[in-house]
């Protein structure tokens, strides 16, 4: 189904959201198109080497921030990357906090999701063979461990687990909608993790989300998330962001450790 370009060393996706446009670490640049059954993705792919890695980077809306959130073609971004034989997807997105405990500036790894999005092509199984993918654990554990453990030993503030809500944009939420989500179990609040995490699933890639958080939303008294406040919150964020991927793409395992690769074999019909 993909045409690898058979890389022997660990290749590393990384998904730039908001305020994360471009990869300076990298060694020995190039830049890739890629052609999709699907069409063009969010932009072409950059393409160096890290830590030992080789590592492939696009940015999800784009280089100057042109996408929104709903307009995305997650499959092409998806297909465009297993292309080029990226195995392990790291994925930085801003996003909302639903939670007094989990702050501006802090950076979370949840560990599930709530899809509240509609209209998004969110396959690739659309005819001829049908796929039902496992979602019930939708992140990498051992990307998890990885991350969380440089995270801490960096000591950037950091949260391990808790529900993405992921909204469809473009618009934020309202109040009622907020304290819903809440209601809801939802921990955290944005528009791009779904369809993007679970076509990454049906690739076999392991894909772990490193949400920034950059507001309250809307349900916290006081608090009206705008998209000016998001920018700027972001400014920080990105800085914290680039010394956890600096440190933790050397240390993702050569051999894969868990099911991720697994899940779509037991999913075809």
């Amino acid at each position: 189904m993909w045409g690898l370009f058979g890389f022997f060393m660990v290749v590393v996706g990384l998904i730039g959201g908001s305020g994360v446009y471009s990869v300076e670490m990298l060694s020995g640049v190039r830049q890739e198109k890629v052609f999709t059954p699907f069409g063009s993705p969010s932009s072409l792919l950059t393409v160096g080497e890290f830590g030992g890695r080789r590592v492939v980077f696009l940015p999800r809306h784009g280089a100057g921030h042109s996408i929104p959130p709903h307009m995305i073609n997650y499959r092409a971004n998806v297909w465009a990357l297993r292309e080029l034989g990226v195995t392990r997807v790291l994925a930085p997105s801003a996003v909302g906090s639903l939670r007094d405990e989990f702050r501006p500036g802090e950076i979370v790894l949840p560990d599930q999701f709530i899809d509240r999005t509609w209209g998004r092509p969110n396959t690739f199984y659309d005819g001829g063979r049908v796929a039902h993918i496992s979602m019930a654990d939708p992140f990498c554990p051992e990307l998890m461990d990885v991350v969380y453990d440089v995270a801490v030993s960096l000591g950037l503030p950091v949260h391990r687990g808790g529900t993405y809500v992921c909204i469809q944009g473009p618009r934020f939420s309202t109040r009622a909608e907020s304290k819903m989500f809440r209601m809801w179990g939802g921990d955290i609040i944005g528009m791009t993790l779904v369809p993007e995490v679970s076509l990454a699933r049906e690739a076999g890639m392991c894909y772990l989300t490193i949400a920034m958080v950059t507001d309250y939303d809307c349900w916290k008294e006081g608090w009206r998330v705008t998209a000016e406040e998001v920018v700027r919150t972001m400014a920080s964020n990105v800085e914290k962001v680039q010394k956890l991927l600096a440190k933790a793409i050397p240390a993702i395992p050569e051999t894969r450790g868990c099911r991720c690769g697994e899940y779509i074999s037991e999913a075809l019909l």
